[in-house]
């Protein structure tokens, strides 16, 4: 701090020894140590104040770092959440025609089943035969003679073609 050096010290008590004279040297030399001492104090006190506000703006630089950080990753997990709800209605909206027509098949597919599940009319085997071309022969001991309306002349028996041929 000072460079003072033991020679100069002696010096200075001389003369102050001199100028102030033996009684009151002894009550100014308390009193120059005492601030001598306060102001050693002092300057310790502002090296340590000086020394929590250097490190108090590390930890500010550090805490604003973490923040921005941190803004920069909500910033991003934002970005990403915008995105995918953006996927995912573009997906809804692509998907919704599809939908609509899954929806009408499986309507048109319950009207189906619904009508296969009714009981439907019953219908006769000989009018199935009928439906189908083929043409039944007259149960035995039916009467031959008799003239059958209904009856398709698509087969002629042997009492049909000996009604139709002249007796000679």
């Amino acid at each position: 701090m000072f460079e003072i050096s033991f020679g100069e010290l002696l010096v200075i008590g001389a003369v102050a020894l001199i100028v102030l004279g033996p009684e009151r040297l002894p009550t100014v030399a308390r009193t120059i140590g005492a601030l001598v001492g306060r102001a050693q104090r002092f300057v310790a006190s502002v090296k340590s104040d000086i020394h929590q506000q250097s490190q108090m703006a590390g930890l500010q630089e550090l805490k604003q770092d973490v923040q921005d950080a941190a803004n920069a990753f909500r910033d991003q997990v934002q970005r990403e959440v915008d995105e995918t709800r953006q996927v995912a209605h573009d997906i809804a909206y692509s998907v919704e025609p599809a939908r609509v027509a899954v929806q009408e098949s499986a309507s048109e597919l319950a009207r189906i089943a619904h009508e296969a599940n009714q009981p439907s009319e019953s219908i006769a085997p000989e009018d199935m035969l009928a439906a189908a071309g083929v043409v039944a022969e007259p149960p035995a001991g039916a009467d031959e003679g008799q003239l059958d309306l209904f009856a398709t002349p698509a087969t002629k028996t042997a009492s049909d073609q000996s009604v139709a041929e002249p007796r000679s």
